[in-house]
């Protein structure tokens, strides 16, 4: 992050979410605001080229696992809102454009879209360029995780603690210190039963081998240049025992594997997950 711009990494995956919707047949994850959130002009240049963002071999690796956990998070949504969750939390929004797309209501969901302010004035210009209106379920929440109160900036704007809420927080874990992760997780499970949390994390690089290795080596470096290193990792067995302990009951760990299964099956395309990013599911 660079002061008074927003994320180049947040940047670069809505970019890639935009080019799915483009080029990937069958879509994995359908969002028609996709190529309006990058921007008019790199939106003509992905429909002019579409090969122009696809620079190195991983990139179609990156962008299946980029789809796949926008469509598990948002899935998941679904259903915690058929239970009767009536909060949603999307921390580290980025260019996510869920909280413009769906349907819900304000009766039925209140959305807290939680950023960097410096990113969240980029999305907030990048939405009136685009003509896109906000929902009047949608309510911002500007704060660094780093140095700001998650659980303060949410009650400040009519969240509710007491109530069941569902949190989805997609790219972001391996941006922060590992302290800054496990106490907003810990926050979100000091909530009421049917409180839920959906975040993707990375392996650490001491269990990669290989073409694994190489790859998470690359991608390291690139982030890096761009000002926004990998900081925090996390060994699956090891996160499921913290988890535990903070008191979540029901904990999912979903891999590359669970994923081709469940969305890139039968595909002419090869379109698939590889890599060392995993998905975490947790319900109090």
């Amino acid at each position: 992050m660079h002061d008074g711009k927003g994320s180049r990494t947040s940047e670069r995956a809505a970019v890639l979410r935009a080019l799915h919707q483009v080029i990937d047949r069958p879509r994995v994850f359908d969002d028609p605001l996709a190529l309006r959130i990058i921007g008019a002009e790199r939106a003509r240049e992905i429909l002019q080229d579409p090969s122009g963002p696809e620079q190195n071999p991983w990139s179609p690796y990156l962008r299946a696992f980029l789809v796949a956990r926008s469509r598990y998070a948002e899935d998941a949504l679904a259903e915690a809102v058929a239970r009767g969750v009536g909060q949603c939390v999307i921390l580290g929004a980025g260019l996510d454009t869920f909280a413009f797309r769906q349907r819900y209501g304000k009766d039925r969901l209140r959305i807290y879209e939680v950023d960097h302010p410096d990113s969240q004035n980029l999305k907030r210009q990048r939405l009136r360029a685009a003509g896109i209106p906000i929902p009047e379920n949608v309510v911002f929440v500007s704060i660094d995780l780093e140095v700001g109160q998650l659980e303060e900036a949410l009650r400040d704007v009519g969240y509710d603690p007491e109530r069941p809420g569902f949190f989805s927080w997609l790219g972001v874990t391996e941006y922060l210190t590992v302290d800054v992760v496990l106490s907003t997780l810990a926050f979100i499970a000091s909530g009421p039963v049917g409180t839920t949390v959906v975040f993707d994390y990375l392996l650490p690089p001491s269990l990669l081998h290989g073409v694994q290795r190489r790859t998470f080596d690359a991608l390291a470096y690139r982030v890096e240049a761009a000002g926004e290193p990998w900081r925090t990792f996390f060994e699956p067995e090891e996160l499921a025992r913290q988890l535990a302990n903070m008191g979540f009951k029901s904990i999912v760990d979903v891999g590359p594997e669970a994923l081709n299964e469940m969305y890139f099956q039968d595909r002419e395309d090869g379109l698939m997950v590889r890599g060392f990013s995993r998905i975490a599911q947790a319900r109090v």
